[in-house]
């Protein structure tokens, strides 16, 4: 079977301020089905490839005709680990996203012209992310499709000062959402901990506020139902609905927030909701 070009792209920034460490792919589509690329930004202690090759995302798009932007986020994957923490701020982080997109051709939404604009997958972390760059490029994102999202951020109350302690002498993390954390990032070899703290210490100093900027272009959230997170879910969907915009909710059984990802009934709802 026929899957297409696959082509690999370092991106190497021209523009003043870009982050030219970071490891961007697109991937072709095995027959083009005419609309705007997808953007997908994977999770903390993730990867492009650990969050959508591996579990079939990619392949799934690309069947349906979807051309695909992947990014790993700093200190993540194959991207580089930055040492100034500025690098790792999530306006930072979008202002790389709105680069990388532009340099693999998405262009501004227009009227009648499906191949225009661009529709974003996030999860988790790159919920968050997602959220606010629809809600900063309305010009641009013509829909966004949430995965395990939550209204807040759970690596805001991470405990920098007992992570950094259990490193350098390993005492006990008493937090157990920092303990959990810390040892998710700590499974993948790939991921440089130095980096993920950094990333952690940039968050806390912007810390998510869904209802200071809401995207307003149609929402898709989906959550598993054994997903703490997703508790918070309908506060999301509110707040978007608020602001004009149309939201949908799925919440898939027997899942949690870590295996969500995998499931087939979240890629097709993300397919249908998307291929419009």
């Amino acid at each position: 079977m026929m899957t297409g070009r696959h082509t690999v792209e370092q991106h190497r920034h021209t523009v003043e301020g870009t982050d030219p460490g970071l490891f961007v792919e697109v991937h072709e589509p095995a027959a083009d089905a005419g609309l705007r690329p997808v953007l997908l930004i994977h999770g903390f202690s993730s990867s492009s490839k650990l969050n959508w090759a591996d579990s079939g995302w990619i392949t799934t798009l690309q069947e349906a005709g979807r051309r695909i932007i992947t990014v790993d986020l700093p200190g993540h994957g194959r991207s580089h680990s930055p040492e100034d923490l500025d690098s790792y701020t999530p306006s930072r982080i979008r202002a790389d996203l709105l680069q990388i997109v532009t340099d693999a051709g998405a262009r501004p939404l227009r009227d009648g012209d499906p191949s225009t604009g661009l529709d974003v997958i996030g999860y988790s972390l790159g919920s968050r992310l997602a959220w606010e760059f629809g809600a900063t490029q309305p010009d641009l994102v013509h829909r966004i499709v949430l995965g395990g999202p939550s209204s807040a951020d759970p690596l805001a109350a991470f405990d920098l000062a007992a992570a950094q302690r259990h490193l350098a002498d390993g005492t006990p993390i008493e937090d157990e959402s920092t303990n959990g954390l810390l040892k998710m990032a700590q499974l993948l070899p790939s991921n440089n901990l130095f980096a993920m703290l950094s990333l952690i210490e940039a968050i806390k100093g912007e810390p998510f506020d869904p209802a200071e900027a809401a995207p307003h272009m149609p929402l898709l959230l989906v959550a598993g139902e054994k997903d703490e997170r997703a508790a918070t879910m309908p506060e999301l969907a509110t707040l978007a609905a608020q602001r004009g915009g149309m939201v949908e909710s799925l919440v898939i059984p027997g899942r949690t927030h870590t295996n969500v990802i995998t499931s087939r009934a979240f890629k097709e709802a993300a397919i249908e909701f998307l291929g419009v």
